[in-house]
């Protein structure tokens, strides 16, 4: 403790003490609300506890019961594990402690609601901070502890986490030089689904002036539809599909038998799986349908996709050589692809295996179209939308612009080991540079740099920089309406 510099904020529930690390001030492990267990298992979010004297902040909090990722994504998406109760904690860096009115970026991590923490190396906050933002991550539950149906309990209680959060931010950020009015809130894959959702829900009004969602777009399933998985875990543990049942299951029982339902399958090609519930009370309409007939529409957003997004779960698994021409037709009717999309996507891929065009193809129908018909929707509202594509490609297996490689870029962690297993170790910091001010530059002011999207439809690329925008001048690329001609052909009546 004698080397450590220390930094002290007065938080509402009491005094914390965290470090000041490369002229950053950071606080980790702060509870927003009280420990999710025994009494508390599987109910909403309750307030913590208030302290005496001053509690260390030094160390990431416990994160939520999770499992590693399946090999071999476990080797490219690192998950680290602290033991604990207290999972609903968050992590601030902040310029200084006695600043004020400083941009906040909060942000929710993505893992499929069932993996990551804010403790992942990659979303190390210090270069938001480093750079005039307060950044805030946060933890919230997992599999069936946040996201299981019951007829018992309160669904969507990892979203009610992350309004816990957004809340405690609201009450306290100021003690940490951030400004309650100029909050960002932002999240990837997993991460971006719960924004959107929490765009959509009137619980969140006025908690956020802005909103980013990487590589996840709007969506929630009706009760009927989210049950399956629950009841399949309680049916392998012989106990009843109730909160009351679960919660006196072991929780290394419940975690092993989670991961037997859920285990196999990737986001793309389905499996089972905890999805957000349209349950009526916090959610009481389809969030894509919300967000497309003007729910937040005075919220600016930010969002955007990975060229390859598929190219995470069918390279490293094998499955794009798996794939040969009769799983792919028996694909593109289970998707319910027209084959005037499939035709087009087959004629802009010439050289592409059925792997691989099937991976393009549900990319773009589970993310990137969604979110341009949202971006199409939001024209003429009162918040701004910027789109863009992120089109770097990693030679780590041959992953491509895969999934989640933009994390590294957006956070500026390129020289973290664990950052370098999807990038390699040269990826371009100039890129990472660019991106990374972009975000910044969202949070302080709501322009990330680029125009923002009309009937144009701009999307801004980062890629190989030093190319020239659409209008032939020197500049970030800026592209109008790429691939147009997919994107259109997935337009429904």
């Amino acid at each position: 403790m004698s080397d450590i510099v220390e930094a002290t904020a007065r938080t509402a529930q009491g005094t914390v003490r965290g470090a000041v690390e490369r002229g950053v001030a950071v606080f980790r492990g702060i509870p927003y609300a009280a420990a999710p267990v025994g009494a508390r298992r599987f109910r909403g979010p309750e307030p913590p506890e208030p302290w005496e004297g001053v509690r260390e902040a030094l160390a990431f909090g416990p994160t939520a019961p999770k499992r590693p990722y399946a090999p071999p994504l476990d080797r490219l998406l690192p998950d680290p594990e602290v033991p604990g109760d207290e999972w609903l904690n968050l992590n601030v860096w902040t310029p200084s402690t006695d600043a004020a009115g400083l941009p906040v970026l909060v942000w929710i991590h993505g893992g499929s609601l069932l993996h990551g923490s804010s403790a992942v190396p990659v979303y190390d906050g210090w270069a938001f901070a480093r750079d005039g933002v307060v950044l805030v991550s946060v933890n919230y539950r997992l599999g069936i502890e946040g996201f299981g149906l019951f007829p018992d309990a309160p669904a969507n209680r990892g979203l009610l986490d992350q309004l816990a959060a957004l809340e405690w931010v609201r009450e306290n950020i100021a003690a940490f030089g951030g400004d309650p009015d100029r909050v960002t809130v932002a999240g990837e894959s997993a991460g971006a689904v719960s924004v959107a959702a929490l765009l959509a829900t009137d619980r969140a009004a006025g908690l956020f002036r802005r909103a980013v969602l990487q590589s996840g777009a709007p969506a929630a399933l009706a009760p009927e539809a989210a049950r399956g998985t629950t009841a399949l875990i309680a049916k392998r543990l012989g106990v009843p599909a109730t909160a009351a049942a679960l919660a006196a299951v072991e929780p290394e029982a419940l975690l092993a038998a989670q991961t037997g339902v859920t285990s196999g399958g990737n986001p793309l090609t389905g499996r089972n799986s905890f999805q957000l519930v349209v349950d009526g009370e916090l959610l009481d309409r389809d969030p894509a349908e919300a967000l497309r007939t003007g729910a937040a529409s005075g919220v600016d957003l930010l969002m955007g996709t990975n060229t390859e997004e598929y190219r995470l779960w069918f390279v490293p698994s094998g499955l794009t050589e798996r794939i040969g021409r009769l799983k792919l037709r028996l694909a593109l009717l289970k998707f319910g692809v027209p084959n005037a999309t499939a035709r087009i996507y087959r004629a802009n891929r010439p050289d592409a295996t059925p792997g691989e065009l099937l991976g393009a193809l549900a990319t773009d129908l589970l993310l990137r179209a969604p979110l341009n018909r949202l971006a199409d929707a939001r024209v003429g509202a009162e918040g701004a939308t910027y789109v863009y594509e992120f089109g770097w490609p990693t030679p780590v297996q041959r992953l491509g612009a895969c999934h989640a490689l933009e994390l590294g870029f957006v956070f500026d962690t390129l020289a973290h080991p664990d950052t370098r297993a999807l990038t390699g170790p040269d990826a371009p910091q100039e890129l990472a540079d660019a991106m990374h001010r972009a975000w910044v530059d969202f949070a302080t002011t709501g322009d990330p740099g680029w125009p923002s999207w009309d009937a144009r439809r701009p999307v801004r690329f980062f890629g190989a920089e030093g190319t020239e925008s659409a209008d032939g001048t020197d500049g970030p690329a800026v592209v109008l309406a790429p691939r147009d001609d997919e994107l259109r052909s997935w337009k429904r009546d």
